[in-house]
C-alpha cells in the first residue's frame, strides 16, 4: 500500500528536527505494534507518504490512525496548540508489487527532488533511501523481498538500487502513482485491479470523464464494459 498524510490546506506538519526525529520513532513504534512492514517513506514538510506491507487487513489503517492521532498530541503539547493538522483520512492505493513497487519507491525518495528542496535523494535526511542505496541504519525499514532481489550480495543489490535512480520517472508513472493514490485506485495490471474490485466490492480503477452517452430510443442492447 502506497499511503499519503497531508496537513490541512496543505499547511505544514514539520516545524523542527526534533518533529522529524519524533514522527520517525512513532512510525517505528507503531510498524512494530500493527505488524507493518515499512519499505519506503519521505517526510515532506506538509506531508508524509509511506510505502507498506501489512500483515493483517486493518494493519495499515491502524498504522495510519495511530500514526496521526499521536503526533498531533505531541504538536499539540510541544506548541500548545489545539486541533487536528492532518485534512480527513489518510490517502491510499494498493499496489501491485511485481509491476509497481519499486517504481513507487523511487517516486517517494524522489520527493525532495522533483519540490526542489535537493539536488540528490541521498541529500535528503528524512526519506528511506539513505537506507534503501547508502546502506544507513534506520529501524523503520523492511526491506521487501522484490527489492531484495535486485542482487546477491547488499553491496551489488545498493547498486543495483541506486542505478535505478539515473534517469528520471517517466511521467505517464509519475501520473498514474500520483492518480492511484488520490483517488484510492488499485495500481497494477488489468486483471490486479479486477481481483481488487472483486475483494472490495466497487471499481477500483478511474472512470472515464464526462457524462454516459444516452442510447438511441430504438437500441436493442448495451455494451458494458466488463
Amino acid at each position: 500500500m502506497h499511503a499519503i498524510l497531508r496537513g490541512i490546506d496543505r499547511s505544514a506538519i514539520l516545524f523542527d528536527d526534533a518533529d522529524y526525529r519524533t514522527l520517525l520513532d512513532l512510525l517505528a513504534e507503531r510498524a512494530a505494534a500493527e505488524s507493518v512492514r515499512v519499505h519506503a517513506y519521505v517526510l515532506m514538510t506538509n506531508h508524509v507518504h509511506l510505502l507498506m506491507t501489512p500483515a493483517a487487513e486493518r494493519g495499515s489503517s491502524l498504522l495510519m490512525k495511530g500514526l496521526g492521532q499521536r503526533y498531533v498530541q505531541y504538536v499539540n503539547r510541544t506548541y500548545r496548540r489545539t486541533g487536528t493538522l492532518f485534512e480527513g483520512r489518510f490517502r491510499s492505493s494498493v499496489i501491485e508489487a511485481d509491476s509497481y513497487l519499486l517504481a513507487c519507491q523511487r517516486y517517494i525518495e524522489l520527493n525532495p527532488v522533483r519540490a526542489g528542496m535537493v539536488q540528490a535523494p541521498g541529500n535528503y535526511p528524512w526519506s528511506s533511501y539513505r537506507c534503501n542505496a547508502l546502506a544507513a541504519a534506520d529501524p523503520v525499514v523492511a526491506p521487501h523481498p522484490i527489492y531484495l532481489a535486485l542482487g546477491e550480495g547488499e553491496e551489488a543489490r545498493r547498486a543495483r538500487y541506486r542505478d535505478l535512480f539515473a534517469d528520471e520517472i517517466p511521467q505517464a508513472e509519475l501520473t498514474a502513482i500520483r492518480d492511484a493514490t488520490n483517488g484510492g485506485f488499485a495500481l497494477g495490471s488489468d486483471r490486479f485491479q479486477r481481483q481488487i474490485a472483486s475483494m472490495v466490492g466497487r471499481r477500483t480503477w478511474p472512470g472515464k470523464s464526462g457524462r454516459p452517452k444516452k442510447c438511441a430510443p430504438d437500441s436493442t442492447q448495451l455494451n458494458l464494459p466488463i
